[in-house]
């Protein structure tokens, strides 16, 4: 059994999170500019232009890519030979958190009560999700979610009836419905299966998995073929400005489901779609 107190936990957490919002991943960065490569549309290219140049102005600044710093999503594997010590291990996630928007100066956008609408000021809670399993090691991802994007995000129970064109035509109207507010070109995550919350979660999910690693079943990995071939049809372009790149990549990830049911969730991710990894 290995000890590990969580205070550990807490500084990685707020370390992921001001690399997360500092940091595009390179994958996408690479997308855009092979977006750029191809884009024939004037206006498109220039402003995949401007975007890889804002990129490069927040890392020689050391500034956020995007002034929304998002809701912190955190996704936590704690391996079964880890025993934590010292506070909570929720406690010190969101301890983490609060230390990293304070000190990396990122904007705190969480509010304490939907509905009354007064802000916490740290930019806590985060959004946990703990899954115990083998071993003796601590992942820690963190995805920080601006809500331009979340917002456009949809779910729908289909029934078991339900084809996968008809998956594929709910996916390519949710990034239709969605237009430019989502800042694309976007990365959409697609959950299938689960039941109500779980589809949500594995859409998420999916958007932390990297835009160069396809879906390991051949047969998903050509609906995100598929769906992305069709969304870039759209011509919605970036920034809504018209063109060839309305998405980057499309991710799937699928999971068992009742035979009553077929759920499906979008979660859209804009042109930084961001979160950082970490292993203790």
């Amino acid at each position: 059994m290995r000890k590990l107190d969580t205070a550990k936990i807490t500084e990685a957490v707020a370390a992921l999170c001001v690399r997360a919002n500092k940091r595009l991943p390179c994958d996408i960065e690479s997308r855009l500019r092979g977006a750029l490569r191809d884009e024939a549309s004037p206006v498109g290219r220039d402003v995949l232009q401007s975007l890889l140049d804002n990129c490069a102005v927040a890392k020689e600044l050391d500034v956020p890519v995007c002034q929304d710093t998002g809701m912190a999503t955190v996704f936590l594997e704690l391996g079964m030979e880890v025993l934590l010590t010292g506070a909570p291990l929720e406690e010190a996630v969101n301890a983490g958190v609060a230390k990293g928007y304070a000190e990396g100066l990122l904007r705190c956008s969480v509010v304490r009560d939907p509905l009354r609408r007064v802000n916490t000021g740290d930019n806590t809670p985060a959004v946990l999700h703990t899954r115990i399993v083998p071993g003796s090691r601590v992942k820690i991802t963190v995805a920080p979610k601006g809500f331009g994007s979340e917002n456009m995000s949809a779910m729908r129970m289909f029934t078991p009836a339900a084809g996968a064109d008809e998956i594929v035509d709910f996916v390519v109207r949710t990034v239709e419905k969605a237009g430019s507010n989502p800042c694309p070109p976007v990365v959409v995550g697609v959950g299938i299966g689960g039941n109500f919350e779980y589809c949500a979660y594995l859409a998420k999910k999916a958007l932390c998995r990297s835009t160069d690693t396809p879906n390991p079943d051949e047969f998903y990995a050509a609906l995100e073929r598929e769906m992305l071939e069709k969304v870039n049809a759209l011509g919605i372009g970036p920034q809504g400005f018209g063109g060839a790149a309305t998405a980057l990549a499309v991710n799937i990830e699928a999971f068992p489901t009742h035979i009553a049911g077929l759920p499906v969730a979008v979660n859209m991710g804009c042109h930084v779609t961001r979160h950082e990894t970490v292993w203790l």
